[in-house]
């Protein structure tokens, strides 16, 4: 997937004319913008990528075509809910933590397994798979571990996707077992502050 947030519509233009169609974006109000600066490309598919506000869940819901940041069982309600409102289905994947990160929200190994036959009771969604980001500090072998411990976790729940692995660690993501790649500054450069 090509993350394009804080990516202009005209990039994500000239990779969609080559043939990219997954693109991931983390701030609705800026993705509404370039998503109607699109409407020729109706084959894109949206992602949403970043931690989901419960107040933008229903704009997300229908923007988009796949959440990769369900960190809760509270939001997986909530989307669940929202999904019946607007009589619409949505793919999820679900956002893992397995190791210490003050930054990064997600279920832990354990919980997800404590609430895992609830989420999977909810109407409306579809869950494609689990997402994690590596914390910072880890160097690519201590990923690699780390997304590993991910494919198995997904294994045991019996999903398909994995979606890990970024620009700086996507080929050790690939070989532990990642579906999804999200792949911003080796395809649009690197991100200005």
């Amino acid at each position: 997937m090509a993350v394009s947030k804080g990516k202009p519509s005209s990039a994500i233009r000239s990779l969609a004319l080559e043939g990219q169609i997954d693109f991931g974006e983390s701030k609705l109000q800026e993705a509404l913008i370039k998503i109607e600066d699109l409407t020729d490309f109706p084959e894109i598919r949206w992602h949403f990528i970043g931690p989901l506000q419960k107040n933008k869940v229903r704009g997300v819901i229908k923007a988009f075509h796949v959440i990769h940041s369900v960190d809760s069982l509270k939001l997986a309600q909530r989307i669940s809910r929202i999904c019946s409102e607007e009589h619409k289905n949505v793919d999820i994947m679900i956002q893992v933590k397995l190791r210490e990160d003050p930054a990064k929200q997600g279920f832990s190994h354990d919980n997800l397994l404590e609430v895992w036959a609830e989420i999977m009771e909810l109407p409306n969604i579809q869950i494609k798979g689990l997402m994690t980001i590596a914390p910072i500090e880890l160097d690519l072998s201590q990923r690699k571990d780390l997304f590993k411990d991910c494919r198995s976790l997904a294994d045991k729940l019996g999903l398909k996707d994995c979606s890990m692995g970024m620009s700086q660690d996507w080929q050790v993501a690939i070989e532990a077992g990642s579906t999804w790649v999200r792949l911003g500054s080796s395809l649009f450069g690197e991100r200005h502050k």
